[in-house]
């Protein structure tokens, strides 16, 4: 058996800025699905946003952050979170991160979507995610470990007091093991895995809100799923990420004649919010047309975006043309595991942190490069309130096994390749009722009672990783049907416009049931947890 402060579920850039945070008479551990170094903190291009520009203030990056997701947030977070911007990333430099800077040594800024000014830091082009992880792990302290290849596959809840005080987890030869902790923190992601479209590491599929709902807690907002506009596309697949701040190097979304496909569409054209567009892509390569990036006008493309130039020589693209065949994919999930400004979750001892936490910063929609400013922001905000907790006060798991047996029951799964065409096809970019009830008519093929409470101890990595993917489609597809209006990322052919009740509530699932929370309900709630 083995007994920590904290246990933190996942290796992203929240995981680690967690775990630095923390006082060093922690015991932490960190225990990841895969590498240390697999994640899409690893993965990120673009950068990060902070209101640090000589012209730029926290109130202007608050506002393109509301109008981004279209007034869908929790205010008061979204305006902590860019207040604390600036201090974010001077911390960083002060541990050593090296990020880009102009001609006369000051930081240079970038561009990317829906944002009004240049406000984008990034290291090494378009490398920002793999610089600030390095140098995470490198500052780790010895009162940190890591334990890579371990698939955490329950939550410990206390039989008395329901609280979480550990997880179950398998190592690669499928071996049970056990890991006891004062305080949970889930930190495993998003969801790009359940789509065959998608930007994310393959490793991203939904876990830590599957381990959250099958423990009892809620879940809220899953509809809300962003689509990124460019990923370099080959052979009818998408390969990987073409950054927005390729855009806003002034690259330009064109069909096959070299038409521009964003003028008129939008003020801010090929810089438009994401989910605007994401929702133009998708429109012409459903009807078989071809869609590029022309980046002709950008001069030392490779210099600038080194990681986009090995990833298109990789599949064999030419730079030279001008010319790079995009298309959309699964990017961001804006809903998540509810949480509270701290990042508690309903269930006690147990938290969530980055995207896998729906915290209310980025509404409907996320503002391009806000995503790394949360991970660093939360990671900081829940290390400080453990660091405040008083050591005797924390409670004390209990040492026994907590193993759990049951008969062998029969269970159906979908395959993941199908489970990932179906999302793509019927829970993207462009949705109707129609084809989300015939996703849930699948989806309920595989439904049986007992697969929210099925003991998986004797299950195989592999059914359990189906098992999660289709819960938490499940979660994404319920939350589609049930909100009949369009907005942000979610977009409804039936219901094309934004309808103010809608503007009013949330919906919240977890194994009890479905409530469409209204907001001030929702803050309400937040008190009573914390």
């Amino acid at each position: 058996m083995s007994l920590y402060n904290c246990i933190i579920v996942g290796n992203g850039i929240s995981a680690l800025q967690l775990a630095n945070e923390m006082k060093n008479d922690s015991r932490i551990l960190i225990i990841t699905k895969s590498m240390k170094r697999s994640s899409n903190s690893y993965r990120a291009q673009g950068g990060i946003s902070a209101a640090i520009g000589s012209e730029d203030t926290s109130v202007s990056h608050y506002t393109d952050t509301i109008v981004a997701g279209c007034h869908f947030h929790n205010e008061a977070e979204v305006q902590e979170l860019v207040e604390n911007g600036s201090s974010l990333i001077q911390s960083l430099i002060r541990k050593g991160v090296q990020f880009d800077t102009d001609s006369i040594g000051q930081l240079s800024l970038g561009l990317e979507g829906a944002h009004s000014l240049n406000r984008i830091v990034h290291c090494g082009g378009d490398a920002t995610g793999k610089h600030v992880v390095e140098n995470l792990i490198a500052s780790l302290e010895e009162n940190v470990e890591i334990i890579e290849n371990r698939f955490v596959y329950e939550l410990i809840i206390h039989p008395l007091t329901k609280s979480c005080i550990g997880v179950k987890a398998k190592d690669q030869f499928g071996h049970n093991e056990t890991y006891y902790g004062d305080h949970i923190v889930l930190a495993t992601g998003g969801i790009g895995g359940l789509y065959s479209f998608t930007s994310n590491d393959p490793t991203v599929t939904g876990d830590g809100i599957a381990l959250a709902y099958r423990a009892g807690a809620e879940v809220k907002d899953m509809e809300f799923i962003q689509f990124h506009p460019t990923l370099l596309y080959i052979n009818g697949k998408t390969e990987g990420l073409i950054s927005e701040a390729v855009r806003g190097e002034g690259a330009k979304l064109v069909n096959e004649y070299g038409s521009l496909i964003m003028k008129g569409i939008h003020p801010q054209e090929d810089l438009a919010p994401r989910h605007i567009v994401a929702k133009e892509m998708f429109q012409r390569r459903v009807v078989g047309r071809d869609v590029y990036l022309d980046i002709s006008m950008i001069s030392r493309f490779e210099h600038k975006f080194p990681t986009i130039t090995t990833l298109c020589q990789a599949n064999g693209v030419s730079l030279e043309n001008g010319k790079l065949p995009v298309a959309t994919g699964c990017h961001f999930l804006m809903g998540g595991i509810a949480v509270d400004s701290i990042g508690k979750t309903s269930v006690e001892g147990l938290y969530a942190i980055g995207e896998t936490a729906s915290t209310g910063v980025h509404g409907a929609n996320r503002l391009a490069s806000n995503s790394l400013l949360e991970a660093l922001h939360y990671g900081e905000k829940l290390a400080a309130y453990l660091n405040g907790l008083s050591k005797m006060n924390r409670k004390q798991p209990v040492h026994r096994d907590l193993t759990t047996r049951q008969p062998s029951i029969y269970v159906t799964l979908p395959e993941i390749d199908d489970l990932r065409e179906e999302m793509m096809a019927k829970a993207g970019i462009i949705r109707t009722k129609t084809e989300l009830q015939q996703l849930a008519n699948w989806l309920d093929r595989f439904e049986q009672p007992c697969l929210a409470d099925l003991h998986l101890d004797d299950r195989s990595i592999a059914q359990i990783q189906r098992l999660f993917m289709l819960q938490v489609a499940k979660l994404i597809t319920t939350g589609a049907l049930l909100r009949t209006e369009s907005r942000g990322a979610h977009n409804r052919v039936d219901y094309p416009d934004e309808d103010e009740q809608w503007a009013k509530l949330h919906i919240v699932q977890s194994k009890i049931g479905i409530e469409m929370r209204e907001r001030k309900h929702e803050h309400n709630q937040v008190e009573i947890y914390a």
